[in-house]
């Protein structure tokens, strides 16, 4: 930690929230929720419950028509199809770019040719500490899905109009694509750069 970091955390520490004990209530084949008893800024004691999630990835891909790859897929926890960028879990000690590139390949069949890494976002800040690693890709070459046993998706594209009409009547509401969605209108505008490398 700098010393930069160390004032910035020194002048946040009224904030701050200590843990005193976790127990682990449920672990599952990927996800674990712990509860935690926490020392608040002022004294005081609190349970939070939360998912620990393993990290994971979504794409952002650039096809060379000008349209976005996306998926359209089941989501159960909300009984619903969602249209979504194409996303997926980190396997245990999987660096993220090499993660991006598995989950484009098996979840659409598409290869790139350059890929940006545009930053983490935390999903659920309140209830799990999943971050999902975003990124661009883009020289997109068509192949062959490599999809698991017990995955159904659909693949579909959109121009960047249509889905950020498909967000602003509600069609799309998935939370990872719509803050992708911040990402690629301010990229395709020129507000933000991205540091493109042939990996």
């Amino acid at each position: 930690m700098t010393q930069q970091d160390e004032e910035a955390h020194l002048k946040e520490e009224h904030l701050i929230e200590h843990p005193i004990k976790s127990e682990l209530v449920h672990q599952g084949s990927f996800l674990q929720v712990k509860r935690d008893t926490v020392r608040l800024p002022h004294g005081g004691e609190a349970t939070r419950e939360y998912v620990v999630h393993p990290g994971a990835v979504v794409v952002i891909g650039l096809l060379d028509d000008g349209r976005v790859l996306l998926e359209r897929q089941f989501r159960y926890p909300v009984g619903l199809v969602m249209t979504e960028f194409p996303a997926g879990k980190l396997d245990a000690g999987e660096q993220p770019l090499f993660c991006a590139k598995r989950e484009l390949l098996e979840e659409t069949g598409y290869t790139a040719s350059e890929w940006a890494y545009a930053g983490p976002m935390h999903l659920a800040i309140g209830y799990s500490t999943e971050v999902i690693h975003v990124f661009f890709a883009r020289g997109l070459k068509a192949g062959e899905r490599q999809l698991d046993a017990d995955e159904f998706l659909d693949v579909c594209s959109m121009t960047p109009a249509e889905l950020i009409d498909g967000v602003r009547t509600g069609q799309v509401t998935d939370a990872k694509t719509l803050s992708c969605c911040l990402w690629l209108q301010n990229v395709q505008s020129g507000v933000w750069a991205l540091d493109w490398k042939a990996v």
